[in-house]
């Protein structure tokens, strides 16, 4: 990573011009504050914890999706909401680098695709909108509910108040209520309604046009992710975006070309280096 291309990504997150899009690897250094162990958050690590640390089935292994869905065939929805809401909603964990950089710089718009609350965790001192990822609903197209931090509490919303900071938990969070996208049926549901249109607020389908995005802690090398980030980035500026990725593959640097990403061959600690004191 160059100095110049530091400097712009670190000014375009002060001013607005590019968003966040946050990933497992943003995670990697969160342990548990009685265990130690790390946080699980990469699709394996989900695996093994969901199936208390023993390998399933190879085809169950490939993503998290299939092993939740075969879990929900086999235990029932419930077992896989139970399992994600203890594991970061009960659960006591310390805090990730990459968090509390962005606590200190307060972007206006944040995409994270984790289900743990550390980026609601940033913002508690002060008012936002929360937009959480749903699906399966019936008697209703859209696929995500709106809320908004008073302060002090959620209360859920009808509309987005543009004055304040937007968090995007497209996969759901234990908080202010458990709502997850984890299954195979959840994923097929909200991506449908996510093409459609019927998964992003209006008022956020506005916001983003012609924004720029940065994926920090991402691999784009499963489909489900990338279908999703595609979509959630939709009517972005060209180039699109820029993503940290120390030693991508082919795949990667096909796709990253095909959306206009460009490919930054370097660690998330290079960035965040870049903004402490000297």
């Amino acid at each position: 990573m160059t100095p110049e291309l530091r400097d712009r990504l670190l000014e375009g997150l002060s001013s607005g011009e590019i968003v966040p899009y946050l990933g497992p690897a943003v995670l990697a250094d969160v342990r548990g504050l009685t265990t130690g162990s790390p946080m699980p958050a990469t699709s394996e690590a989900l695996i093994l914890a969901m199936n208390n640390g023993r390998p399933m089935a190879p085809k169950l292994m490939y993503e998290f999706p299939r092993a939740a869905m075969n879990v929900e065939l086999k235990r029932g929805r419930s077992t896989v909401d139970r399992f994600l809401t203890t594991t970061y909603g009960e659960t006591k964990w310390t805090r990730s680098a990459v968090h509390d950089w962005l606590a200190q710089r307060r972007p206006r718009y944040v995409i994270d695709i984790n289900r743990d609350t550390q980026l609601q965790d940033s913002y508690a001192d002060s008012p936002h909108n929360l937009v959480v990822g749903i699906a399966r609903i019936g008697g209703t197209p859209l696929r995500y509910k709106l809320y908004r931090w008073s302060g002090a509490s959620y209360g859920e919303v009808e509309s987005l108040d543009m004055a304040l900071p937007i968090l995007f938990k497209p996969m759901g969070t234990p908080r202010p209520e458990a709502n997850y996208i984890a299954s195979d049926a959840d994923y097929v549901d909200y991506i449908t309604e996510l093409m459609g249109g019927f998964a992003i607020p209006p008022q956020l389908k506005t916001r983003r046009r012609g924004l720029k995005y940065l994926l920090i802690g991402m691999r784009l090398n499963r489909d489900t992710e990338r279908m999703v980030m595609s979509d959630i980035i939709y009517g972005a500026g060209r180039p699109s975006g820029w993503i940290l990725l120390a030693e991508p593959t082919a795949k990667e640097r096909r796709f990253c070309a095909k959306l206009g990403i460009e490919i930054v061959e370097a660690g998330i600690a290079e960035l965040i280096a870049a903004t402490e004191p000297a």
